[in-house]
């Protein structure tokens, strides 16, 4: 059992402002310490303290403190096919998955915090080929639920439908349907933006969780759709 919670504070922002100036392993390597305490360990807390927060809304999702393989994102970027080789990530991305999801696209809840601010993510990113197929193709039989889930006050109130969309209809679709442009979305996912300063402090995990009940009616419909529990 580690150390409860008590805000990520100042310190997290400062090293990440710190890290985007010096992205470089020797830095790095030099200032492990500090990411260690300003970032890692307030991470694993906050997971911790979500914990039961999550388990109210389903059983089927995980708080995962471990440091390595669980929720926090690992630090090191994968740069084998990028431009940008830089070593390291100047965010903290913390998912809070579907206990049968291999990886990040899978149906789950989303943390995110960098220097220019924060938010909570909600729903499936990047969904496989099959597990999108499967999703336009309850939108299209269960509209009014789709409907209903989307336009629920709560949700509404707090979130915004995101990520990237096809420009054209997906084939199997009338290109005049009444939900075209939820059938043309690649990523179904809801976004809360966050104040950074509201994202640091120590009552952040009461906030973050009641969002993520606001968001929970569209990721019980993403589960049910690709058949895994919620």
């Amino acid at each position: 059992m580690g150390a409860a919670f008590r805000g990520f504070g100042p310190e997290l922002t400062v090293f990440l402002e710190e890290l985007q100036d010096n992205n470089e392993r020797d830095w790095f390597k030099a200032n492990r310490e500090r990411y260690e305490e300003s970032v890692r360990e307030p991470a694993r807390a906050f997971i911790r303290t979500m914990a039961p927060a999550l388990a109210a809304i389903s059983p089927h999702f995980r708080a995962d403190d471990r440091k390595q393989g669980g929720s926090l994102m690992r630090v090191h970027r994968d740069t084998r096919f990028s431009r940008d080789k830089t070593p390291y990530k100047t965010n903290v991305g913390i998912q809070f998955r579907h206990a049968l999801g291999r990886d990040v696209h899978a149906p789950g809840f989303y943390v995110h915090l960098d220097c220019g601010g924060a938010f909570l993510g909600a729903g499936a990113w990047h969904p496989d080929s099959r597990a999108l197929a499967m999703i336009r193709a309850r939108i299209d039989e269960e509209p009014d639920t789709w409907r209903r889930v989307c336009g629920a006050a709560p949700f509404r109130a707090s979130f915004r439908l995101g990520g990237d969309s096809l420009k054209t209809m997906p084939r199997g679709f009338a290109k005049d349907h009444p939900l075209a442009e939820d059938l043309r979305r690649k990523d179904f996912i809801a976004i809360h933006d966050i104040p950074l300063p509201a994202a640091l402090r120590a009552d952040f995990p009461d906030a973050a969780a009641a969002r993520m009940r606001d968001a929970s009616a569209l990721v019980r419909f993403l589960c049910e759709a690709i058949d895994v529990p919620f």
